[in-house]
C-alpha cells in the first residue's frame, strides 16, 4: 500500500501521462485539497511549470471533462479566485484550488523538455524533410526475455505459451497468462542439487519474475539476474547486471543479498528498492523505497533509509548517500522516461537500451534536459521532443540515431 506522499506522486505522473482513470482523477483532487500535502503538490506542479515548453498531445477528453467538472463544483463552494492561466512562478502560498486549476491546464499538453544549458537555446528548427515517424521509425521495447536453465538450455519467453515451462528440482517454472515468470517451489522431498537459472532481457526488452521465495523482480532492458531455483541454507543470494527493481519477501532468518560485477553488494531483510548497475554508467545506484538496506563494497559500507540513494563508483569504494528523486528512479518501471537535469548522453543511453539503437554524436552537445514521456511511443516522438527543446537535431538511419548540435 502506497503512503499518501508516494500515492500523490504516482497519481500526478499518471495524470500527466494520460493514464489516470476517472476514479484516480477524483483521488488526485482529494489529495490536492489536503493541506498536509500542499507543499509536495506545489513543488511538483511548480517543477512541471518550470519545464513546460510545448503541448504535444491532448489529454484524454473524458478525463479532462471529469477534472473540469470537479473544478466547477469546487468553484461553486470555494471563494478564492483561480487565475486565468498559470504562470511560471507558481507560489507556494497559492490555494489548493489554484493548484488544481494549474493541474488541469498542464493536462492539456504534458510532455515537457527544458534545455538547461548555460548557453542560450537555439530556436526550433523547421525541418523540410519528412518527420522521423514517417520514415526509419523504431517501435518501443516490450516484454522480451531469455531464460537459461542450469544445463544450458534456453527458453525464449516472449514466444513461449503460458503454462509450465520446465521443472527444476522441486520447483515448477511457470509462465503466467500476463507474461510474468513464476518459480513455484513445491514441498521439499529430499535435497536436489543446487541449480541456478539466469533471466536476461535484450536491448528493447523488460520482464517480471517471481523468485522461489515469493520476492518479485522487474528487469529493465539489457539486464540479467542469476538466481537459485530454490533458496536453501541461511541466506538468499542473487546476482544482477543492468537495472532491476525488487520487492523482497521478509525473512529475518534468511537475509536477501544482491551482488554486482564490481564487488558491490546490497543486503536486505525485506524491502523495496531499485538498483541501476549498467556497465556504461559511471556509478551503481541503489535507491530505497521501503525498509532498509546495507550497501557494501570491500571494506566500505552504508545503510540507507527510504527516499535515499547510495552511489558506488565503478572505480572507487566510496559510498556517498544522497536524497533520491523517486519519480525519476522509478519512471522506467512505471512505463515512462523521466529526467531532471540529465545530460544528453544520459538521455540517449536510456533511449538506446529501450529502442535497441546505436547512438552517434556529431559534434559536442553541452545540454541538460528535464521532462517525461511514455516509453510506449515510437522513437520518433521522443526524438521530436528533444528537438523541440532546442539545441539538437536528430536523424534515424536503420538502427542508428545521429545526434548533432
Amino acid at each position: 500500500m502506497l503512503d499518501n506522499s508516494l500515492l500523490f506522486a504516482t497519481l500526478f505522473r499518471k495524470y500527466l501521462d494520460n493514464n489516470c482513470s476517472p476514479a484516480e482523477v477524483d483521488q488526485l483532487m482529494d489529495l490536492l485539497k489536503d493541506e498536509a500535502y500542499k507543499e509536495q503538490a506545489d513543488e511538483m506542479i511548480g517543477r512541471q511549470l518550470a519545464v513546460q515548453k510545448d503541448a504535444v498531445r491532448p489529454v484524454d477528453g473524458a478525463l479532462n471533462e471529469r477534472l473540469s467538472l470537479r473544478l466547477q463544483s469546487i468553484l461553486e463552494t470555494e471563494t478564492p479566485a483561480v487565475p486565468a492561466k498559470p504562470t511560471h512562478n507558481f507560489r507556494r502560498n497559492r490555494s489548493w484550488l489554484a493548484a488544481a486549476a494549474v493541474l488541469l491546464l498542464l493536462g492539456t499538453g504534458t510532455f515537457m523538455w527544458l534545455n538547461r544549458s548555460t548557453i542560450p537555446p537555439k530556436p526550433p528548427v523547421v525541418q523540410e524533410q519528412p518527420k522521423n515517424e514517417l520514415k526509419n521509425d523504431v517501435l518501443p521495447g516490450g516484454n522480451k526475455a531469455l531464460l537459461t536453465l542450469g544445463n544450458g538450455t534456453t527458453i525464449i519467453l516472449d514466444s513461449a505459451h503460458p503454462g509450465t515451462l520446465t521443472q527444476q528440482g522441486n520447483t515448477r517454472v511457470v509462465k503466467l497468462n500476463d507474461g510474468q515468470l513464476l518459480y513455484n517451489e513445491a514441498a521439499k522431498s529430499g535435497t536436489p542439487p543446487l541449480t541456478y537459472n539466469t533471466l536476461s532481457t535484450p536491448r528493447g526488452g523488460q520482464y517480471q519474475l517471481v523468485l522461489p521465495d515469493g520476492s518479485t523482480v522487474w528487469l529493465n532492458a539489457a539486464s540479467s539476474i542469476r538466481f537459485p531455483t530454490a533458496f536453501t541454507g541461511n541466506e538468499r543470494n542473487v546476482e544482477i547486471t543492468g537495472e532491476a527493481y525488487f520487492e523482497v519477501k521478509k525473512n529475518a532468518a534468511m537475509p536477501f543479498t544482491v551482488k554486482m560485477n564490481n564487488g558491490t553488494a546490497v543486503k536486505v531483510l525485506g524491502t523495496q528498492f531499485n538498483i541501476n548497475a549498467y556497465d556504461d554508467e559511471e556509478t551503481i545506484k541503489t535507491t530505497l523505497l521501503e525498509g532498509a538496506v546495507k550497501i557494501t563494497k570491500k571494506a566500505e559500507s552504508a545503510i540507507i533509509k527510504p527516499g535515499e540513494q547510495a552511489s558506488v563508483s565503478q572505480s572507487s569504494n566510496n559510498i556517498p548517500v544522497l536524497t533520491a528523486d523517486l519519480e525519476e528512479v522509478m519512471a522506467w518501471k512505471n512505463g515512462s522516461f523521466q529526467f531532471n537535469g540529465a545530460t544528453i548522453e544520459t538521455v540517449m543511453r536510456q533511449i538506446s537500451r529501450w529502442y535497441d539503437v546505436e547512438v552517434e554524436y556529431k559534434g559536442k552537445i553541452s545540454l541538460h534536459f528535464a521532462g517525461a514521456i511514455s516509453r510506449n511511443v515510437n522513437i520518433s516522438q521522443v526524438l521530436e521532443m528533444l528537438e523541440k527543446a532546442g539545441g539538437i537535431k536528430t536523424s534515424i538511419t536503420g538502427k542508428k540515431v545521429i545526434v548533432a548540435p
